[in-house]
């Protein structure tokens, strides 16, 4: 009992001690006349720094367009990649980046104090006229996000179809949650996700820093699992080449049909022949065809009703209204714990009211943004149903203009092309289909 005592006195003593000695060798920080800082945005690159990267990229894309479709050089564009990856990735840091103009431009339209740079609208427009003369050239050579997964896919394996169509439809939800929210005033989504800017910048946050690293642990055995499953630009330009002037062609002559150059991509890019439609078949499409058209008022509608109600949740991300739940639970449970960003609000005596209406109208802008999201899932699952039910007849396997990204992959295993370089001699054997 005694000891009891005594080490319980000691402890207090203890304690009292180290709090005599925290508090005069750490004092308690004040913030009375703490003022919260401004948010100071990074300074532009000088004029002539914009014009040569808008001068690069032109080049870059004129190069990338003449080795995907007239030189078909698969080393060319990869050492194109490599150089974009360098100046594009790590020397400029990953801006100005043609996948995030995605918003400035969204963002302008909606906003008439918005003055758009001429160097994002060009890094905006220029990949996707180039889409639309010679296909996604942009994705084979250019893009730096598109380089550093090109450099680590050694050893892909196809993945199932259905698993394909299904992630595929991701890119397209993306973008028109990117476009909305930019519209609509809120973040920046495609910026504040970008896994990899912070590789390129050597910094970053630690959770998009292994969100990045994961992506590229994928990309060795998937290619290119960002551009293929997430990309939102690449969305708009797979839109775009669909109804290229040119493209990708495999072969440069008569198909044989060997196969190889299927087994060769690793994005299931390439479409085997395909058979004549029965009749059956013809019906069968047009009964689902009638379908997906019946179900389409239902679906826009359902998902607006969603996107509505998930609208609150939504402006969650926002600073804003994270700092105003922050304060009420704050208020309502004197228990709650406070956080830097509550603690600082209050320091610099902000107006709590005046959050909370700020927050509120950001809820309710966001009600208004998650509608027109759900209208657009419903829009794109209906375009991707149609799709999937109509069969293309084709004698031979071709490159997929929306899915092909020009890498050139099937350039080296077709052998009508080895024959045409003079590497080998002109094959003489039909293969058989195999579908």
């Amino acid at each position: 009992m005694i000891q009891t005592v005594c080490v319980a006195g000691i402890c207090e003593s203890s304690a009292a001690l180290c709090g005599f000695m925290l508090g005069n060798l750490i004092p308690t920080p004040q913030f009375s006349d703490h003022a919260i800082p401004v948010s100071e945005q990074p300074a532009a690159s000088g004029f002539w720094w914009e014009c040569l990267d808008l001068g690069l990229l032109l080049v870059a894309l004129v190069l990338a367009s003449y080795f995907a479709l007239v030189v078909r050089s698969r080393r060319s564009l990869f050492w194109l990649s490599a150089f974009s990856l360098v100046w594009f990735g790590f020397i400029r840091q990953g801006c100005v980046c043609s996948v995030g103009s995605v918003q400035n431009v969204a963002y302008a339209m909606t906003n008439a104090s918005y003055a758009v740079p001429l160097t994002v609208i060009g890094f905006f427009c220029l990949p996707i006229l180039f889409a639309l003369y010679s296909g996604r050239v942009f994705c084979s050579g250019v893009c730096p996000l598109g380089a550093i997964q090109e450099m680590v896919a050694v050893r892909n394996v196809q993945i199932p179809k259905w698993i394909d169509h299904g992630l595929g439809l991701v890119p397209w939800i993306y973008l028109g949650a990117a476009v909305i929210f930019a519209a609509s005033g809120g973040m920046f989504l495609i910026c504040r996700y970008d896994p990899f800017v912070g590789f390129f910048r050597f910094n970053g946050n630690a959770g998009m820093i292994l969100f990045g690293t994961f992506l590229l642990l994928v990309g060795v055995f998937v290619g290119r699992p960002y551009c293929r499953f997430l990309c939102p630009y690449g969305a708009l330009l797979s839109a775009c080449s669909g109804v290229s002037r040119s493209n990708v062609r495999i072969p440069p002559g008569d198909c044989i049909r060997c196969g190889l150059c299927r087994d060769a991509c690793p994005y299931g890019a390439i479409e085997p022949p395909t058979e004549t439609a029965t009749d059956q078949e013809a019906v069968s499409g047009k009964r689902r065809l009638m379908i997906v058209f019946a179900a389409t008022p239902v679906l826009i509608i359902g998902l607006a009703i969603v996107g509505y109600r998930l609208g609150p949740a939504l402006s969650g991300l926002e600073f804003d209204v994270q700092l105003a739940s922050q304060l009420q639970h704050e208020a309502v449970d004197p228990q709650w714990p406070t956080n830097d960003a509550s603690d600082a609000f209050r320091a610099a005596q902000g107006d709590a009211d005046q959050l909370l209406l700020d927050a509120v109208a950001t809820q309710h802008r966001y009600r208004y943004a998650g509608v027109g999201l759900g209208v657009w899932i419903a829009l794109v699952v209906v375009g991707k149903s149609v799709s999937l039910c109509r069969r293309r007849q084709q004698d031979e396997f071709v490159a997929d203009r929306s899915a092909c990204v020009s890498c050139g992959r099937c350039f080296e295993y077709c052998p009508v092309e080895h024959a045409k370089q003079g590497v080998v001699g002109l094959p003489t054997i039909q293969g058989e289909h195999r579908p």
